[in-house]
């Protein structure tokens, strides 16, 4: 479980009520019950009217990988790819259909035991492209719905807010409630930009950067499966992968 989302969000929040408590506020007041149930109940909603009921029903899915979801580097795929174009040098393709029990990654695995099976090496990486390109559409629209209600929070909440001001002018009759009435009106403002910048925007990036680096993985498996089918040399191999990568992300890998 990578801790990211939850050390961003959980100190966010900590933050934002720590700065009230410096100012003197109480964090019980900023829990208004009918606020709250506006601003996360109606930016919900709505986030789920800008997509399809198929799309609503990933949504649970979607912030469970956000908060547990973890993707290996990329750059760990790559001594496992130069191991299994040693042996395919060696023993020949078909060998390596002893190592698949020891492949981690699914995709990997898929795209070797097509290559065992002799699938031609254009319709290969055809099919291993189109499932990154159907990743990436899946990806898109699981981080679309965060985004979404990211943008929608604040117009909530500043609706939250014109309806508790509406409700301070009818009781301009009655001074000692316009104090409370004030306050707990400016609550849906607050919880409308915070819930936005704290929560569902961080949300929609994660996913998108989970995405990416899902991809990265894919794609640099697509190079290794070809480069092995062509029966490239391993250290050529390596050194093909290694570009594929950002800088600081290149691994030393030594290929014999």
């Amino acid at each position: 479980m990578d801790l990211a989302p939850v050390i961003g969000i959980g100190g966010g929040f900590v933050v934002v009520i720590g700065a009230n408590v410096m100012e003197g506020g109480n964090p019980m007041a900023l829990l208004e019950p009918a606020p709250l149930l506006l601003v996360f109940g109606t930016t919900i909603l709505i986030s789920v009217a800008g997509g399809t009921i198929m799309d609503a029903k990933n949504i649970i899915g979607s912030l469970k990988r956000a908060f547990t979801g973890k993707v290996e580097p990329a750059a760990e795929m790559i001594p496992e790819v130069v191991s299994l174009a040693e042996r395919a040098r060696r023993e020949g393709l078909l060998s390596l259909e002893e190592s698949l029990g020891t492949i981690d990654d699914p995709f990997l695995v898929k795209g070797v035991t097509m290559a065992i099976d002799g699938t031609d090496p254009e319709e290969l990486r055809d099919i291993l492209e189109a499932e990154v390109y159907a990743k990436r559409l899946e990806d898109r629209q699981a981080a679309k719905f965060f985004g979404d209600a990211g943008a929608y929070a604040p117009t909530i909440g500043i609706i939250g807010t014109v309806m508790g001001l509406v409700h301070v002018l009818e009781n301009l009759s009655a001074p000692d409630k316009l104090g409370h009435l004030i306050a707990a009106a400016f609550i849906a403002t607050l919880w409308g930009v915070t819930s936005a910048n704290v929560i569902w925007l961080p949300l929609s990036s994660r996913l998108k950067r989970l995405g990416e680096l899902e991809c990265s993985r894919m794609e640099l498996a697509i190079e290794g499966i070809a480069a092995i089918q062509a029966g490239s040399n391993p250290r050529i191999i390596a050194q093909k992968l290694r570009s594929l990568l950002p800088s600081g992300q290149q691994p030393e890998v030594e290929a014999a």
